[in-house]
């Protein structure tokens, strides 16, 4: 038998991924909110991986308390997710995944584009998922993952952020609002290049970018996380003393 995998946060993308690890007969030990992190190392002390699943505002404190026993056997999937958070725990070569699917409650998965990933368990994650036909492609840098954390950061932010003044899909922001979405962007890769102390290919992030648009172009911009995107990415232009007008334009009529 293989070994076990522990997913810690059981919501609609741990879901996803338990399912994916079930069919390629991994055995899946669930870590719930309301659980002790040490009770599940005394049950689970060897696992092929530990899967953190949480919402990109759990990480931290999750990251914080991650046992001894599991921290060379994670992997991460949250969204607007750079190496700094995981680093700034002391955790190395951690396997990531750019998620491009999206699971909502009461709805199969929807993938946009293929999901690159990258470490030590990329080949165990790979399979898993392409078993419940989600489909995937390893990585080989680290550069090529900072690039493609970035780029998921992108697309993110800028449904999110510019799209609380537009509205409807992503087709219609970018198609329709061309000027003021490239506006958003650079200033997004401003604030990217600065988390990452990277000199940031933009071009060609902007082109991946506009191929996951057109991969699910009638994807609504502006989900239930869109606000608080929006002030992060002001706190931390703040923090890096970068202008982003066109962003604090945008933070003055929707703040709050």
């Amino acid at each position: 038998m293989n070994q076990t995998v522990v997913i810690i946060g059981i919501g609609e993308m741990g879901g996803v991924f338990a399912k994916g690890f079930l069919r390629s007969g991994y055995p899946v030990y669930p870590v719930t909110r309301n659980m002790n992190l040490s009770d599940a190392v005394a049950q689970i002390p060897d696992p092929v991986l530990v899967l953190v699943a949480v919402a990109e505002k759990d990480l931290p404190d999750i990251l914080a308390g991650i046992p001894d026993e599991w921290r060379g056997c994670l992997g991460l999937l949250q969204n607007e997710l750079l190496p700094a958070d995981w680093q700034r725990h002391h955790i190395s070569n951690p396997t990531v995944i750019s998620v491009w699917f999206e699971k909502k409650k009461g709805q199969d998965y929807k993938v946009f584009i293929p999901s690159p990933i990258y470490g030590p368990a990329a080949d165990i994650i790979s399979h898993s998922l392409k078993s419940i036909d989600i489909p995937c492609r390893i990585l080989t840098t680290e550069d090529e993952l900072l690039f493609e954390l970035v780029l998921k950061n992108l697309y993110i932010l800028t449904l999110n952020i510019a799209g609380l003044e537009t509205l409807g899909t992503a087709e219609n922001l970018w198609f329709n609002n061309n000027a003021f979405a490239r506006s958003v962007v650079q200033e997004i890769i401003d604030v990217q290049s600065w988390q990452t102390q990277a000199e940031l290919p933009r071009e060609t992030l902007i082109e991946g970018m506009q191929q996951a648009i057109k991969a699910q172009p009638n994807h609504q911009c502006v989900g239930r996380s869109a606000a608080a995107r929006l002030e992060r990415t002001v706190t931390i232009a703040d923090k890096a003393g970068l202008d982003v007008p066109t962003i604090r334009e945008i933070y003055t009529r929707h703040a709050g």
